[in-house]
């Protein structure tokens, strides 16, 4: 086991708050029907943040709180070196799953082009950037310092760089340039793209992952009314941020850094007392164990029923007509993803029972 995986403690909580973010992402990703889906179920279109663009920053943030609960013991007696090139190791590989994804939505999705980034590429990206930063600077007085100083350049640059219009930000100017086709969205006659894992945004979603080691290392040390003020903080200043710097997830505003990790401390402190201490059922623990197989597996077993073309025989005969009638074709969609979720939560707890854990 490598230096950065290995730790001490576990704490339920992390897992179960890890666990329901991943089973809420595919709930979000799997929609039986995108023509029918619950407003909640969808990504604001621009400026603004709904209940589903919650769920990749939660999840960034939780790996800074992993992060701090694997390696903040061992910054004083394990060589900075050896954890840096553990978190190097550790991060190439999430990174390559994340193109080894791609490569196969290439692969079996008719009219499929590659994306070179997405959200494990930028899990790794943001694991690498958060852990060398934790490891070589430590403080955690440093580590507020160096968030706060990230968001407020991000902030500047954006205004003084075009503003937060699409295609004309800075953002979306750096990642034509340097992506071009291989982003998320290109258009050959414009030749402008829009990828929301891009390059630029990576630094911002970094912070998510700091502002969780600092989390982390609130709640080992039993302050959680310092915590709970954290979070109440965050909330309240990424309100106030929005009034200059809108919340933006396909840019990753720093407000939008600040309204997300501000939840996601006072869930983190709910989850700890409700789970950890009051030993309530941990629901989402199984997803939690196997976080990044079951993105993984899900991802492989949608790419294979669009390569079939399984979906237009399922969906509508079995979905559609046995539940569209009695309740709406958006309820049908959900039902899908819901089935879609559990399904995937059952073989993560098989998983769990028998003992059989993959770390990357």
């Amino acid at each position: 086991m490598s230096e950065i995986q290995a730790t001490s403690t576990r704490l339920n909580s992390i897992d179960v708050f890890r666990g329901l973010t991943v089973a809420a992402m595919l709930l979000v990703n799997n929609a039986g029907d995108w023509a029918h889906v619950y407003p909640w179920l969808e990504h604001a279109e621009w400026n603004g943040c709904t209940p589903a663009d919650f769920i990749f920053p939660f999840f960034l943030f939780i790996v800074g709180v992993s992060l701090e609960f694997a390696i903040g013991s061992k910054l004083s007696t394990v060589a900075s070196g050896d954890l840096w090139r553990s978190a190097c190791w550790r991060a190439a590989k999430i990174f390559a799953l994340g193109l080894a994804l791609h490569v196969i939505a290439m692969i079996l999705i008719p009219d499929r082009s590659f994306r070179l980034l997405g959200v494990l590429q930028r899990i790794g990206i943001c694991f690498f950037l958060a852990a060398t930063v934790l490891i070589y600077l430590r403080s955690t007085i440093v580590l507020w310092v160096f968030s706060a100083f990230t968001l407020i350049a991000y902030w500047f640059l954006l205004n003084s760089t075009g503003g937060y219009q699409p295609g004309i930000n800075i953002v979306d100017q750096i990642d034509t340039m340097l992506l071009g086709s291989l982003a998320y969205q290109f258009d050959p006659v414009t030749f402008r793209a829009q990828e929301p894992e891009g390059v630029l945004s990576s630094l911002p979603a970094m912070v998510n992952v700091l502002l969780g080691v600092i989390a982390a290392r609130l709640l080992r040390n039993k302050s959680k009314k310092t915590l709970t003020l954290v979070g109440v903080s965050l909330i309240g200043l990424a309100y106030l941020w929005s009034f200059s710097m809108p919340l933006n997830k396909q840019l990753w505003t720093s407000s939008f850094v600040c309204w997300t990790c501000g939840w996601g401390v006072l869930l983190l402190v709910c989850f700890h007392y409700l789970i950890d201490q009051k030993q309530l059922p941990s629901l989402g623990l199984s997803f939690g164990v196997n976080a990044i197989t079951a993105y993984a597996a899900a991802w492989v077993v949608t790419c294979i029923i669009a390569a079939t073309h399984a979906m237009p025989y399922i969906y509508p005969q079995w979905f559609v007509l046995a539940l569209a009638k009695a309740t709406s074709e958006t309820f049908a969609s959900f039902f899908f993803a819901l089935l879609f979720t559990l399904s995937f939560g059952a073989w993560m707890y098989l998983l769990r029972r028998r003992g059989w854990r993959f770390s990357i």
